[in-house]
């Protein structure tokens, strides 16, 4: 999804004119720019929290030609998404859910997985 789309959803969702959701979104951006340029956060409880972090000077390398550079320390925008934006997306790739511990395959325990019923030593 680009910009037009998400603000083509938002229009409709929210029901409000193309006009009306761009200028709603870009003072969203607008909010979150201007804040971490200050160096502050921005949390949205159950979507994520929008952070400023200081990424250390180091050494790297040119790639054309090979020779070392030094890379200089820099502020970066950073992302971690909430719980109610991780949750469904784990569940929809089907992973991360609480494991058991590995258990030996047994021909008892080949019989009870091809029967779906919960194997127990």
């Amino acid at each position: 999804m680009n910009k037009s789309e998400l603000i083509e959803h938002i229009a409709k969702q929210a029901d409000i004119s193309k006009a009306a959701a761009t200028r709603a979104l870009e003072a969203l951006i607008g909010g979150v720019k201007s804040t971490l340029k200050k160096g502050g956060s921005v949390s949205l409880v159950g979507f994520g929290t929008f952070t400023v972090t200081k990424r250390a000077a180091r050494a790297g390398r040119n790639p054309r030609t090979g020779a070392a550079i030094k890379i200089k320390a820099a502020k970066v925008p950073k992302f971690r998404p909430g719980k109610g934006l991780r949750r469904p997306l784990i569940r929809a790739c089907g992973g991360a859910r609480r494991r058991r511990p590995a258990q030996p395959v047994t021909a008892g325990c080949l019989a009870q997985l091809v029967e779906r019923r919960p194997y127990k030593a």
